[in-house]
């Protein structure tokens, strides 16, 4: 018994004089401690660092982006002359019991607040803005990121996809670098910049919601639905890349004045449509669109026929008396599926693909009728002026 007392009492004594000594060491020696485990194996595995940018991370700021893309955006005054319809009541009392008042008209100036970006096409600067935000206007101004304020011009606007393009007086104007279209996805992260309710310069952020999004049934036009917050005055800015790339033109959103409880509903002209709109402009100063003369609907495709959901083509719904459709035979509830050498994706992509097509050309236009194939030449027409008005344009 007192020889087993004895060793745990030499054990005890030599384990506090071994603590002791790694406290000495330590404290005079610091790191000594990792550098002995790493020499006998003992360090623990190293925690590699996380490379943001493979990862896919968000940057920890986007004011590169801002930095970038914000001086080509300007903001934009439009004054327009309204005239509005009034009554003139008579000052005497007694003909203005007897008469009521007299229908009269009056004038008075409005200014309009918006956004432009300075973008560059033929070697020449211009301004691409919201054609709702020139539209009637007797006199535009311009104010440049640097505080320059120049009179603008019209080269020329187009009501179906709300753009107009404006020259502007004025030199060493920053522009703006185009995205390429085809790499936008939903998810992507946006930053949209302008002019909302005055407050120039604004930045917001969000994601892109959706791609290809098409808010009249008529129009072949298609937009970019974002989240970034889309205010009176954004119309015309930006909607920037994270490397501070145009991707879109704001125009319009959906709100709580537009529809119930609707929040972060905004839209975008992709830069695609953009460009070549603003080439049109400047080339005859307007726009101009092949036509097939026929309205279109996607095709219905029964739950139980074992086909996709998303089934490929267009159904003529109506074709107008006296139209290139009408006139090459179409008839209502045929199904298209090829226009020239391309298949039909659905409706808005036919109606993009007639657009741009030119007045006068011919194109075989190929599908099923009661379920038999069929094909017919169309001679297409210029595309009649259509409403290009929206609901919602900030």
């Amino acid at each position: 018994m007192k020889h087993a007392a004895g060793t745990l009492l030499f054990i005890a004594r030599f384990v506090v004089l071994g603590l002791a000594l790694a406290f000495v060491i330590g404290l005079f020696w610091p790191g000594s401690g990792e550098r002995l485990r790493a020499r006998f194996g003992l360090a623990p595995a190293a925690v590699a660092p996380v490379d943001h940018a493979l990862s896919g991370a968000a940057p920890a700021s986007y004011a590169d982006a801002v930095a970038a893309a914000a001086p080509s955006v300007v903001n934009i005054y439009a004054n327009k002359i309204v005239t509005e319809q009034a009554l003139r009541m008579y000052d005497n009392p007694v003909l203005q019991q007897l008469f009521g008042g007299q229908p009269t008209t009056y004038q008075h100036r409005e200014q309009t607040l918006g956004s432009g970006v300075i973008v560059s096409a033929r070697g020449t600067d211009y301004v691409l803005t919201n054609n709702h935000v020139i539209a009637n206007a007797a006199d535009i101004q311009v104010l440049l990121y640097d505080g320059r304020i120049a009179k603008a011009t019209l080269v020329g606007s187009d009501r179906e996809t709300d753009l107009a393009v404006l020259k502007i007086d004025a030199s060493n104007l920053p522009v703006i670098h185009m995205a390429d279209p085809g790499k936008l996805r939903p998810g992507d992260v946006v930053l949209a910049i302008g002019n909302p309710f005055g407050l120039n310069q604004t930045v917001t952020m969000g994601i892109v919601s959706a791609i290809g999004r098409q808010l009249n049934s008529s129009s072949a036009e298609d937009f970019i639905q974002t989240d970034a917050a889309i205010n009176l005055g954004n119309s015309g800015g930006a909607l920037v890349n994270t490397q501070g790339q145009l991707v879109g033109i704001n125009t319009l959103l959906i709100g709580k004045g537009q529809a119930a409880n609707a929040e972060g509903i905004g839209f975008a002209i992709p830069v695609a449509t953009a460009t070549k709109v603003l080439d049109q402009l400047i080339t005859t100063g307007h726009v101009v669109r092949g036509w097939l003369g026929a309205d279109y609907a996607f095709v219905p495709v029964a739950a139980d026929s074992g086909l996709p959901a998303a089934a490929r083509g267009a159904q003529v719904v109506a074709v107008y008396p006296g139209g290139p459709a009408a006139q090459a035979g179409l008839k209502p509830r045929d199904i298209l599926l090829r226009i020239g050498n391309d298949d039909i994706l659905g409706p808005a992509d036919l109606r993009r693909r007639e657009a741009a097509l030119k007045p006068g050309s011919q194109v075989e236009v190929s599908g099923l009728r009661d379920g038999t194939p069929f094909q017919l030449e169309v001679t297409l027409a210029q595309r009649p002026a259509m409403d290009g008005s929206l609901s919602g344009q900030p």
